[in-house]
């Protein structure tokens, strides 16, 4: 067992080591390091450019890191909710197709589903306000519809790590607060959950840990120690001064 391996094993669900991503060797992610225990519920913040889908990617394993390393425990058990722009939803399958794909990990190419697994994506259907809406297609949901039938494919995977990129992005408030809901039900489970977020209030309000990336780590901690003026001022010193100052604003308005 590597030293990474046994804090994974200590307690730590993601590990992340001298982490650097980099597109057109120009680093999105520089030199982070740090950990995320088991059972913790961190929002991930930062300007537009800071590194934050990045970094869910490469914990995902969808990206490469130039150096460092991402230890998971379990290794891949993660389900992932991209944001909704890379999602084609003009493909022609039913609601309940569509929670039906988050059992693909569970039963391969090789296997069909079967008649608990419809029952489980059912419930989960009915969990997130979608009961009834099983042989709608995807393409007539609304924004915050679709994000709660993606919010109910996450659940039937029932993963111990979950990854949310921008969930709320385009979102109606009815549909926030009941996925903010099920966010804290699945923290309340025991389950490890990151979230990029832009909206500091909903940080402030339900997640008790943060990470402030602007490419490099500002700050990583409990909320009240993260967003704090000076940390988000110092976002200035390495990425655009107008989206810190954005920052600034929404978070004391």
């Amino acid at each position: 067992m590597t030293a990474a391996d046994a804090e994974v094993a200590a307690g730590h669900a993601i590990l992340v080591r001298d982490l650097t991503v980099a597109f057109d060797r120009q680093p999105a992610v520089h030199h982070l390091t740090g950990t995320f225990p088991a059972g913790s519920l961190t929002a991930i913040i930062g300007p537009n450019g800071a590194g934050k889908s990045t970094l869910l990617k490469t914990i995902v394993g969808l990206l490469r890191p130039v150096e460092g390393e991402v230890v998971l425990s379990p290794p891949g058990d993660i389900a992932y909710l991209p944001q909704q722009i890379e999602v084609d939803r003009n493909f022609p399958i039913s609601v309940l197709d569509a929670v039906l794909f988050g059992f693909w990990r569970r039963i391969g190419w090789s296997r069909g589903v079967t008649a608990a697994m419809r029952r489980e994506a059912e419930a989960a259907l009915a969990a997130v306000g979608l009961g009834g809406f099983e042989r709608r297609s995807v393409g007539s949901l609304s924004v915050g519809q679709f994000q709660r039938a993606l919010f109910a494919r996450i659940i039937v995977q029932d993963a111990p790590v979950i990854l949310l990129d921008e969930p709320f992005a385009a979102v109606d408030s009815a549909t926030i607060s009941d996925l903010l809901a099920i966010i804290a039900g699945w923290h309340a489970q025991g389950r490890t959950v990151l979230a990029v977020l832009h909206d500091l209030h909903q940080v402030e309000g339900h997640f008790p840990e943060a990470l402030l990336l602007a490419r490099e780590c500002i700050a990583w901690g409990p909320v009240e120690t993260v967003l704090t003026r000076d940390n988000l001022r110092r976002v200035r010193q390495v990425l655009d001064p107008w989206a810190t100052d954005a920052m600034l604003a929404r978070s004391h308005s």
